[in-house]
């Protein structure tokens, strides 16, 4: 490609210009494969091959090398399907994985083949608000997501506090509606286990849905996903989720909750009755000063024969009038079945720090992945593509944890992508065995070199513990590959095809 410059020769300020190099043995994105590696530590790969419903026509790119490089894309920074294209560019990046990039009406189609028309057939005339059905697909893709939750939580833990609480994304869709504070678009609902910084649970929403429309179904489907050995389970909301069905399911499980409480009138009259020597001081803040009192309320249809929930009223009393606008005293509610925390204190400090966990997943999903830019005008097509992106938030949580030093534990995705996958390198090849030269000091080197070595560790003992749970004519199959009736036993053992080929 031959290049415009000046009649001076000049192309920028710089002393330098800048010309095309089409190799294969440069990559701008040498670090970028730890995403890959995170997930093939998981068993990503193998279990979007098991679950996500296989393409009719056997050639191309599989569902589960399509969604790696949706993974590995959003992880890079892209928010359309289109930006594959520039990973593509990257012959580099491509030899270093082992494989082409599919092309983005590859991908296109895989993202919509989550969309199914059946599912709004039943949709009832008179219900302007509705969430459909999920399809087929989009359940197969929340069960890899489960999986992979169990796979990439920290073993041994057995708490779980799920963060609830749905966000607004804006888009100007034909067919999107408008939302509670006027915005065009789509609300969806997301649950977050707090204390590993995962996504548990999503349920796409149109925007006119509003969050305590049926809250009770994406919070069954937050703790039927949460890992069997979790035995202590939790829950925090904001008042989208004071649903009466959902507050008895919450007893009933014995889950311990903080949730805020929509202000009735019943309930303020109780609020405003409090005497002002039972009002103990919470925060003392730049503008306003907040008590709180435990008050004695009972919602009309709360059975009578149930044990009485905790109600605690906060009231922000402002520390000084404003000039033009005077603002008086306001009253919240939290409502708790936590009784054992006896300082009603301790519940709504515990209450509040889902805004610490919620909301930076919903920051991060809107504002560093992709989750902010919709790919399509079908419904379940843009379901889909959030679900991807809440999939590529546990996959970059999983390799901060459980590889990256301890400095990247809570880094944003923008500062992985500063320090970590944009690295320039170039690739060598001696005595058959492929390498990347980076430049960059010995800390950082060594930190990337480690970081592999546990992830490689993570493959290797989930492929021995795979290996000591399939038969043995599996595990001496010839050639790799097991036979006849013992191979489709192994192969239900191990959930794999029994076409896939067993390493060593």
């Amino acid at each position: 490609m031959s290049l415009r410059l000046r009649r001076d020769g000049r192309q920028g300020i710089l002393p330098f210009v800048i010309v095309q190099a089409k190799r294969d043995d440069v990559t701008a994105r040498a670090g970028l494969p730890l995403v890959v590696e995170t997930m093939r530590a998981l068993g990503l790969d193998e279990l979007a091959a098991n679950e996500l419903p296989q393409q009719k026509r056997q050639r191309g790119f599989a569902p589960a090398q399509k969604l790696e490089a949706l993974v590995t894309l959003i992880a890079a920074g892209g928010d359309r399907v289109e930006d594959v294209r520039v990973l593509a560019e990257d012959r580099g990046l491509e030899k270093l994985l082992g494989a082409p990039f599919p092309s983005p009406d590859a991908l296109l189609d895989i993202v919509g083949q989550f969309h199914d028309p059946k599912g709004y057939e039943d949709r009832p005339p008179e219900k302007k608000a509705w969430v459909p059905p999920e399809s087929e697909s989009l359940r197969a893709l929340d069960a890899v997501n489960r999986e992979l939750v169990a796979r990439g939580a920290e073993p041994g833990v057995t708490q779980a506090t799920i963060d609830h609480d749905g966000t607004i994304i804006e888009a100007h869709k034909r067919d999107a509606k408008v939302a509670y504070e006027g915005t065009r678009g789509f609300q969806p609902l997301v649950a977050v286990w707090a204390e590993q910084q995962l996504v548990v649970a999503d349920e796409f929403r149109d925007g006119n849905v509003a969050g305590g429309e049926d809250p009770l179904t994406s919070v069954k489907r937050a703790f039927a996903n949460l890992p069997p050995w979790v035995v202590a389970r939790r829950f925090r909301a904001d008042s989208a989720a004071y649903y009466t069905p959902l507050l008895k399911y919450l007893v009933s499980e014995k889950i311990g909750f903080a949730i805020s409480a929509d202000m009735s009138k019943e309930l303020r009259a109780c609020c405003t009755a409090v005497e002002p020597e039972r009002w103990a001081l919470l925060d003392t803040r730049e503008r306003e000063q907040v008590d709180l009192a435990e008050v004695e309320f009972t919602p009309g249809d709360w059975p009578r024969d149930a044990k009485p929930l905790r109600y605690i009223a906060l009231r922000f009393t402002p520390r000084q009038q404003e000039l033009f606008e005077s603002k008086g005293v306001s009253y919240h509610a939290i409502v708790s079945n936590r009784h054992d925390l006896e300082d009603a204190a301790e519940i709504v400090r515990w209450h509040r720090q889902k805004a610490g966990t919620i909301e930076h997943v919903h920051r991060v999903l809107k504002d560093e992945l992709g989750a902010g830019v919709l790919p399509s005008a079908r419904f379940g097509a843009n379901a889909a593509w959030f679900r991807i992106n809440a999939l590529t938030f546990n996959v970059l949580t999983v390799l901060k944890r459980c590889a990256l030093p301890e400095r990247f534990r809570d880094a944003r995705p923008k500062r992985l992508r500063y320090e970590l996958f944009t690295l320039a390198g170039e690739l060598a090849v001696h005595q058959s065995q492929l390498s990347v030269r980076v430049p960059v000091g010995d800390q950082r080197l060594q930190e990337i070199v480690d970081a592999r070595g546990r992830l490689l560790a993570m493959y290797d003992a989930r492929r021995r513990a795979k290996r000591r749970r399939a038969p043995a004519s599996y595990r001496l199959g010839v050639g790799g590959r097991p036979r006849g009736e013992a191979a489709r036993q192994a192969s239900a053992a191990v959930g794999r095809p029994e076409s896939a080929q067993v390493g060593p």
